[in-house]
């Protein structure tokens, strides 16, 4: 698996891509919100003769969604991710009306995942976990023989993610991070939805939460 990031919107998002040799893709919290990031995802996607075929949330606050009903509709692709995040979702109105952004509504969620799920494509496959904690049900995906953790805003390089907002729960988080993630192999990279990416050894010997 091959992952590609793009850091996107005034929230300075991660999007990704990951992909495989047979060339098919998942598209995960498209965030791009101008024509131009807009363009960069595409153009990448073009260029490498990618084929998509899931875009997911792992969870709907509104930086990770901006991008969504362009992808979409660009790849007649279904929204994925967790049931419970469906208010979240919906309240993206409210929160780019507050910080005065364009959005694009998001379609809704179509496809519901939860716990022990597995997102297929190509000869690929990411396990869903279910980790709660900054958002009310966010997920994260992993792959345990590449050792790729995609954790959306949940555990960041030397930090974990906010829990003061709706849904949120340094408690939940805390725990969740711990059983979870800190049970992977230590050499396991993590892709963050924000900052650089880090890895699980590197977490749970310096992260000043832990």
């Amino acid at each position: 698996m091959t992952v590609k990031s793009f850091t996107f919107n005034d929230f300075q998002e991660n999007t990704y891509i990951i992909y495989d040799d047979t060339k098919e893709c998942i598209i995960i919290d498209p965030g791009c919100n101008s024509h131009q990031e807009q363009k960069q995802l595409s153009s990448f996607i073009e260029l490498h003769n990618l084929k998509p075929k899931h875009l997911i949330n792992t969870h709907c606050h509104i930086d990770h969604i901006l991008g969504n009903k362009y992808v979409s509709e660009l790849y007649q692709l279904k929204l994925t991710s967790h049931k419970k995040e469906i208010p979240v979702l919906q309240f993206g109105i409210k929160t780019a009306s507050m910080y005065q952004i364009h959005y694009d509504i998001s379609p809704d969620i179509e496809i519901f995942i939860e716990e022990g799920d597995v997102i297929s494509f190509g000869q690929s496959a990411l396990e869903v976990l279910f980790t709660p904690g900054h958002s009310p049900a966010s997920i994260s995906l992993v792959s345990e023989s590449d050792k790729i953790l995609i954790a959306g805003d949940v555990l960041f390089q030397g930090s974990i993610g906010r829990t003061d907002l709706p849904g949120g729960n340094f408690e939940t988080l805390t725990r969740v991070i711990k059983s979870k993630f800190f049970t992977l192999h230590d050499d396991t990279i993590v892709y963050s939805g924000h900052g650089v990416k880090t890895t699980i050894g590197i977490e749970k010997r310096t992260n000043p939460f832990f």
